[in-house]
């Protein structure tokens, strides 16, 4: 599940949280979600906003933590020993410098055009994993399995959506 949201960690079916956010990473968000969370938990550690040591830094933070693995990569191989999870937006990304750089797990996330970035990779890297955004449908998701995806990442509703659910279920039992 793709979420930093406590109470959709906490009241979902899935196998991992994907907790990545677009803000600068903070040791006590990834901590708050790791000691939260029932199922293990990949933490986003830097690449867009945060780079350099600070990267390796909270690397270290999340595995002290139990973070199950780390979204980015560099200098991390070197100082840490869970996967490292490299997130890919095209067919563009230089895949092979990224595992030659140490990371384990693929993570793509090209919108509508994931199946087809997906099959691109997956013709060139036949067993690298790769995790990948599914998309809204059954079908889009099925897609980028048969794309080639080891795993799918699924945003759930936001927890507005569903109170919002639940409400008009209980508005609509008032006499």
């Amino acid at each position: 599940v793709f979420t930093t949201d406590i109470a959709i960690i906490r009241n979902c079916n899935a196998d991992a949280v994907l907790a990545v956010y677009p803000f600068t990473p903070q040791q006590v968000i990834s901590n708050s979600i790791i000691q939260a969370s029932n199922i293990p938990v990949l933490c986003g550690v830097g690449g867009g906003l945060t780079g350099g040591d600070r990267t390796v830094r909270l690397s270290k933070d999340a595995e002290a933590q139990g973070a199950s693995g780390v979204v980015v990569i560099e200098k991390m191989a070197k100082v840490i020993d869970i996967p490292i999870i490299a997130t890919v937006l095209s067919e563009k990304a230089d895949i092979q410098a990224r595992l030659d750089a140490g990371v384990s797990i693929l993570n793509v996330s090209a919108a509508a055009r994931t199946p087809e970035v997906v099959s691109a990779i997956r013709e060139k890297f036949p067993k690298v994993p790769i995790i990948a955004t599914g998309g809204p449908t059954g079908e889009s998701i099925a897609r980028t399995i048969g794309a080639g995806a080891n795993s799918i990442s699924y945003t759930p509703p936001s927890t507005k959506e569903l109170f919002s659910r639940t409400m008009e279920d209980y508005r609509s039992r008032e006499l």
